[in-house]
């Protein structure tokens, strides 16, 4: 069964050539002018990727990406823009999207990207514990329903938090680079530094960690990375 894209994006030149491009690669696609209107079609159907312009009338691209999060949407969201300042990144990847690229773009370059976005989602749901639910000391995360069990209840989670974790549970008391975790989880080309990597652990130790300051679970490996150890 071909892979649905929603394509949201208002300059029509743009949207056409998106439409022909990707569905000659083998991929059905719809097209969205607006961002209220890309959130009508999203609740609509089942789509199995969104290209998402961030400069869009009504709604922009990054208020529909948070809007898709929040209503438990974890379809996988390829920014578009014409903007390619390191703050608009870093804006795009917090508002949940998985993956950047700027106008004009090289049509082999998008392609690939999203192919190896289907990659990822595909790694994610090939689950390697004996369920969904993987426990370690008092604590769990269920990577099926984004939930967890912490120092202080149950929490949701992102979507790369929980990824974030299942790469951890692969790799017990191995260590993980920067790098590895850039590349698995977002695909390293997404995001210029590592500084978002760091920021998500901060968030993970918060969760899992009795005493954060003095982790016990996520230990961090200096100038490499980080190494999961959950056995007590």
């Amino acid at each position: 069964m071909k892979k649905r894209i929603l394509v949201v994006e208002d300059e029509e030149h743009i949207a056409d050539g998106l439409q022909i491009n990707l569905e000659a690669a083998g991929y059905k696609v719809v097209i969205a002018p607006d961002g209220n209107i890309a959130l009508e079609m999203w609740r609509k159907g089942a789509f199995d990727l969104i290209v998402l312009d961030v400069m869009l009338p009504g709604k922009s691209g990054l208020e529909v990406c948070q809007i898709i999060r929040k209503e438990s949407g974890w379809v996988p969201i390829l920014f578009l823009t014409a903007r390619d300042r390191g703050d608009d990144r870093v804006a795009g990847f917090e508002a949940g999207g998985d993956d950047y690229i700027t106008k004009p773009f090289n049509l082999k370059e998008l392609l690939l990207r999203i192919a190896a976005m289907f990659r990822r989602q595909v790694w994610y749901g090939n689950i390697s514990t004996t369920s969904q639910q993987y426990k370690f000391g008092s604590n769990w995360v269920d990577f099926d329903s984004y939930r967890a069990k912490g120092i202080s209840g149950e929490f949701d989670l992102s979507q790369k938090e929980c990824m974030i974790m299942k790469l951890f549970s692969e790799h017990i008391n191995e260590v993980v680079d920067r790098d590895m975790i850039l590349d698995v989880v977002w695909g390293y080309d997404a995001y210029p530094t590592s500084r978002t990597v760091d920021n998500f652990i901060v968030k993970l130790r918060k969760i899992f960690e009795p005493d954060p300051s003095k982790p016990k679970y996520i230990h961090t490996i200096r100038s490499v990375g980080y190494k999961f150890t959950p056995d007590e």
